[in-house]
């Protein structure tokens, strides 16, 4: 999306994922259109009522957002947006840094057993990153099919190229002539075209096989060309994973 297709509102709603409040948003986007100004000149721009203009830039000032200028009446001016961009990012990445030091110390206090067979991801980025961490612990083989370019992450490609060039099984699956141009120069791996079904069916995303337990199955928004526009299932070491493995490997055609 162009920065010239964004509204106020989604502005705000992006402010408040990085840890605004929706009034402090309105508040630092006021101070930014306005320049500088009291809290009734900020009142007047935006819908935050005036008594709760002087907490928000409160707040803002105390996140190194907002400047105060002790005057008669109080007036308020915002930091240049690059400073506003640090201070947001270097919030962002220190409470991201915080929640997962968390999660890493109590990963795996639990009793180890494994409760679902199935999970879920959506979102084009999610899925590849999942795909690219599923080949990189391949043993034996790996069988990858897609129809569609943008499947192809460069962190993906190079992983499948470096696995079959070890010396694994590596089966590229597609009709697609993009997706078999990424894999050219990578001899080790061998094309096999996409069951005619599949490859017609404009909701087939991927599918991913490795070795004879894993598996990983995605579908495509026909009506959503953007990232958010896949979903996959995938399983892994499950009783599950191997019937569907072997399903899977029944439709797939004989090699080229």
């Amino acid at each position: 999306m162009d920065a010239e297709d964004v509204t106020e509102e989604e502005a705000v709603e992006a402010f408040e994922r990085l840890g605004l409040t929706g009034y402090q948003a309105k508040v630092f986007i006021a101070l930014h259109r306005l320049g500088s100004g009291t809290a009734r000149d900020i009142s007047r721009v935006t819908d935050v009522p005036r008594s709760q203009v002087y907490s928000a830039a409160d707040t803002l000032a105390d996140k190194g957002l907002v400047g105060i200028q002790q005057s008669s009446p109080i007036r308020y001016r915002p930091v240049s947006l690059e400073a506003a961009q640090s201070t947001l990012r270097e919030r962002f990445e220190r409470e991201t840094d915080r929640a997962f030091e968390f999660v890493d110390s109590v990963r795996g206090e639990g009793d180890g057993e494994e409760r679902e067979e199935l999970w879920t991801l959506r979102g084009r980025d999610a899925v590849s990153d999942r795909v690219a961490e599923l080949v990189g612990e391949a043993d034996r083989r790996i069988v990858y099919g897609t129809g569609h370019a943008d499947h192809l992450t460069e962190d993906l490609v190079g992983t499948l190229s470096r696995r079959a060039e070890e010396g694994l099984d590596a089966v590229l699956v597609t009709e697609s002539e993009a997706v078999r141009e990424a894999f050219s120069g990578n001899e080790g791996i061998l094309t096999v075209r996409m069951p005619p079904k599949q490859a017609e069916n404009d909701r087939t995303g991927r599918v991913l096989i490795v070795d004879d337990d894993v598996i990983l199955l995605s579908v495509v928004d026909p009506g959503d060309s953007s990232a958010e526009g896949e979903t996959a299932v995938w399983s892994a070491h499950t009783t599950f994973a191997e019937v569907l493995v072997q399903l899977v490997e029944a439709s797939i055609e004989s090699p080229e």
